[in-house]
């Protein structure tokens, strides 16, 4: 009977590690994680691009660029900037990253930095060269960066054998979505050259694909009349195109169709005429397709990043107004380069081997001039105007105007050192200058950076500022203008603020991973990175404040 029992048992024992085994090796079976993940993921930044321009010009799009990623993937309609200033740097960096500039510290553009006194670019690095150019366009690198972006999580990842490029017309638009461990970030050198650099934060010289493009006459082909891709008639969405409401290019003496780039160039600095063109966005598509041949990406099981970020809509908008014939031309033709970029992932990467995501670094204001025709409330501030009334203040205040180090991006700064000097109370010389400002015509808030650092602000204008302070870059002061009230000039379109014009931009998914549908629940730009996180696998970017989006996966 002992005997019969251990048996038993014995055969119960193999029978259930014979279960175990099958169970292990059917799991093995399964498609691995890696497996799991796409090839490629691709993160598009269309610079300047407001929500509505999927909407207002949807009619003219074709079915495999825009409207692809829509009928495909995922649209997120409701998505905005969540912090002050919106500008591209920070935008650029809070899309990759996950996080504002209260954490990442990319400021702006360019902002005054207090320890060196004076202003710095955010991609600016003085102890990097120039590569493929002999100026100082070519010294940049993400080091005032301070956070990493989901490129950086992948690279870390893999062990650093996942690739990350970096491409744009912009230095900032190629080098800080890159991040700190990206293999290369190219950007486009105009003048006499009309070539895509870099620096030797990357490398020492320029591999031979980027010789070969380069060489190739490429952006000389670009250096041709612009006119309407269809006929001008049919662009109901946008305004009238002789109008007082646009900058142009010198040399011509009106911003209207059609314009000789060739004839203009001379005065409109050489080949960086085309940034201010649709075919500034051709260029970078062109090269961002070299780029997938030359470095292969997408061509073994471990996933890569590109980030292209297409900048020319940023200078046509800032030039020509979000109402022109030129905006709605340039859109029309982006389009046709989204077309023919995805369709040659569709054949170099394979459909469904690769994911995208598109959305834009902020958006843009009509033209105040414009509104002002309508009635609308709007107009321009003079910064000059009011530095002058500050000045004064100050000098009848506390009996000196030198307690101002800097204003900038809608900041004081204060000399800190020169309050002590003269016996002054940092607190009570920011309170009376809040007190001071509030009076300013079209100058709707004002805060101090002591109320910034100790309150908590959840909904309005002062969350979104409270997200964009640094404690310790940010200024003493923080001041917002009135709605369509800006400082700059009278034609043209600009951004920065914390209103809808300049937060609400679109954020599309499609590829591998991605369902299809759409949402209106408000979704926020530092979403994106996690969202690809959590899509790949691997930890948040270190920074990262936003959630994965898990309604867009499949």
């Amino acid at each position: 009977m002992k005997y019969f029992l251990s048996v038993l048992i014995m055969c119960f024992f193999a029978l259930s590690c014979q279960s175990q085994k099958s169970v292990s090796t059917a799991s093995t079976e399964k498609i691995s994680p890696t497996d799991e993940r796409p090839k490629l993921v691709v993160g598009i930044v269309v610079d300047q691009m407001r929500f509505d321009y999927l909407t207002r010009f949807y009619s003219k799009y074709g079915e495999g660029g825009f409207k692809r990623m829509m009928n495909e993937g995922f649209n997120c309609r409701n998505n905005h900037f969540n912090y002050v200033p919106t500008y591209t740097g920070p935008g650029h960096a809070s899309v990759f990253t996950g996080t504002t500039p209260k954490y990442h510290g990319i400021m702006g553009n360019d902002w005054y930095d207090k320890e060196s006194k004076s202003m710095v670019y955010c991609a600016g690095d003085s102890t990097v060269q120039s590569v493929g150019v002999d100026s100082y366009e070519g010294q940049m690198s993400p080091h005032r960066m301070k956070t990493t972006s989901f490129a950086d999580e992948n690279r870390l990842f893999s062990q650093m054998q996942g690739k990350t490029i970096g491409i744009s017309i912009k230095d900032r638009g190629a080098v800080l979505p890159a991040g700190h461990t990206a293999n290369a970030a190219y950007w486009f050198y105009g003048k006499d050259k009309g070539y895509f650099i870099s620096s030797t934060f990357y490398m020492n010289s320029l591999p031979k694909w980027v010789d070969d493009f380069n060489n190739s006459g490429k952006a000389e082909s670009y250096l041709k009349p612009w006119n309407t891709l269809y006929d001008i008639e049919t662009y109901k969405e946008s305004g009238i195109d002789l109008n007082n409401f646009e900058g142009g290019f010198r040399g011509k003496e009106t911003a209207a169709f059609p314009y000789d780039l060739k004839s203009l160039k001379s005065q409109n600095g050489e080949y960086d005429i085309l940034k201010s063109t649709p075919y500034g966005n051709s260029i970078v598509a062109d090269f961002a397709i070299a780029a997938l041949e030359g470095e292969q990406l997408g061509q073994d099981k471990i996933t890569d990043v590109l980030t292209v970020s297409f900048s020319s809509t940023d200078y046509v908008g800032h030039n020509f107004g979000v109402n022109s014939k030129e905006i709605e031309d340039t859109y029309i033709r982006l389009d046709k380069d989204l077309e023919r970029f995805f369709n040659t992932l569709d054949s170099k990467v394979g459909k469904g081997n690769y994911t995208v995501f598109l959305t834009a670094d902020h958006a843009a204001v009509e033209v105040p001039s414009y509104l002002k025709s309508l009635k609308i409330p709007a107009g321009y501030i003079d910064s000059r105007d009011l530095k002058s009334r500050l000045t004064e203040f100050l000098n009848s205040a506390f009996g000196s105007e030198e307690i101002i180090e800097n204003i900038s991006n809608n900041q004081v700064f204060l000399d800190h050192a020169k309050l002590k000097v003269l016996g002054l109370n940092l607190e009570e010389v920011q309170t009376s200058i809040v007190s001071e400002m509030i009076n300013y015509p079209n100058i709707d808030k004002v805060y101090t950076a002591t109320t910034m650092s100790t309150a908590e602000f959840n909904a309005g204008v002062e969350a979104l500022l409270q997200k964009g302070f640094n404690q310790k870059k940010s200024g003493d002061i923080l001041y917002v203008y009135d709605p369509s009230f800006i400082s700059y000039g009278p034609k043209g379109s600009t951004h920065g603020s914390g209103l809808n014009y300049d937060t609400h931009v679109p954020l599309l998914f499609f590829g591998k991973g991605i369902k299809h549908g759409e949402t209106y629940k408000r979704t926020e730009i530092t979403d994106i990175a996690p969202t690809m996180s959590a899509l790949l696998g691997f930890s948040f970017p270190n920074g990262a404040i936003g959630q994965p989006l898990e309604f867009v996966f499949d």
